[in-house]
């Protein structure tokens, strides 16, 4: 019995001892400091104002993206066409396969509401009508979206038709997909169009008055979801380019080839607004460059940042954030003789690496200090001493 009791009194001991140890515990958020795990073969998360990756998984690998072609489709669209123009619907319109605004041949559409067919509805008879009428052709239209990504940087990128229906050499990548995603959300009114959740249009369709709903279910699951565009073939899988903007901070997620794309997305802008907010690293028309000296007879300018440069930082690089911020002048100084005069650029460091680069402007010197005015008074004397 005597055994018995010391055996219980030694294992009441060493509970005791187990629940005395301090337990480290960390805080919980909806995502933790590990990445998200996403179901896509291929996904970014991406900054859309420095366009800073801020996720990826295989980012770089060419792949099948269905309907996503669309958005290339549209900004071309919008940059090169007048939106109120008519655009009269050609046999091959008619006769694309897979999705459909039920075009009618020889119907006139304006280009703006075959638009709103085109990124809501995912109409590929509205992507030939529009190739149609922009490039001439669909083959000229696509000569102009490959022209496109090579002047946006797209490198693993190369498109076939305007629609994205299936094709050997018709591919792209996740991050060069976020990155004409955040050249694109810049258009307002490509912006405007990819954020309308229903819109019923009057174009004069043989049906009558179009409401169309769109297919970004995201635009009423998420509460900051502002944007963009669904896609699908059986090759490609469920493809999805999704925006989100909060507090001011616009993200740009895209999944390819993903089951649960709805979830991963909203996984991915969870992510990035709990880790990272958005800094202003320079503020607009803040100093960045000063001449050391100033004749007489000179007027005499400082050069500041003409646009304010926002980005995104974790907690830990806001604390240890190393900004270098190098002018490059590239306009002769002694002829500047007006303010808001762009005169070069300023590169932006963040730890020796290169994140963006602003204008700099000209701007007369708000200063009027005690040193200034004795210079002014001195300068006058000597004036008036020559002319004695």
């Amino acid at each position: 019995m005597t055994k018995m009791k010391k055996m219980v009194s030694a294992l009441l001991a060493f509970v005791i001892w187990i629940v005395g140890i301090p337990v480290h515990t960390t805080t919980v958020y909806a995502y933790t400091e590990e990445k998200p795990f996403v179901s896509a073969q291929s996904a970014v998360l991406m900054d859309v104002a420095s366009e800073r990756v801020l996720f990826g998984k295989e980012a770089q690998k060419p792949m099948k993206v269905a309907s996503l072609t669309k958005i290339m489709t549209a900004i071309l669209a919008i940059e090169k066409g007048k939106l109120d123009e008519l655009v009269t619907i050609s046999p091959r319109a008619v006769g694309i396969e897979g999705s459909s605004v039920y075009l009618k041949q020889g119907e006139k559409v304006r280009l703006r509401d075959l638009l709103y067919g085109l990124m809501l509805r995912s109409g590929n008879d509205a992507a030939v009508a529009i190739a149609e009428h922009i490039g001439g052709s669909v083959e000229g239209f696509v000569y102009l979206m490959n022209e496109k990504a090579t002047y946006l940087g797209l490198q693993h990128t190369h498109f076939m038709n305007p629609h994205g229906l299936d094709h050997p050499d018709h591919y792209s990548t996740a991050y060069d997909l976020a990155k004409l995603t955040a050249y694109a959300l810049k258009n307002p009114v490509f912006q405007e169009i990819v954020k309308t959740k229903s819109i019923t249009l009057s174009s004069p369709w043989e049906t009558g008055r179009q409401t169309f709903f769109n297919k970004n279910k995201l635009l009423r699951m998420y509460p900051w979801a502002d944007g963009v565009k669904t896609g699908f073939t059986k090759q490609a899988g469920r493809t999805l380019v999704t925006s989100a903007t909060k507090d001011g901070h616009q993200l740009v997620a895209v999944t390819l080839n993903d089951p649960n794309d709805w979830y991963d997305s909203i996984k991915l802008f969870e992510y990035g607004y709990e880790h990272y907010d958005l800094v202003s690293i320079v503020k607009r028309e803040q100093l960045i460059w000063q001449k050391p000296d100033h004749k007489r007879g000179e007027k005499e300018f400082d050069l500041v940042a003409g646009e304010e440069f926002r980005y995104p930082l974790t907690a830990e690089e806001k604390k240890e954030k190393r900004v270098k911020i190098e002018p490059l002048i590239s306009y002769p100084l002694k002829m500047i003789q007006e303010e808001n005069m762009p005169v070069g650029s300023a590169r932006i460091y963040l730890d020796n690496q290169l994140i963006g680069a602003i204008p700099l402007v000209t701007k007369s010197p708000a200063r009027s200090t005690f040193f200034s005015k004795w210079k002014e008074i001195i300068f006058s004397w000597l004036e008036q001493g020559e002319e004695l």
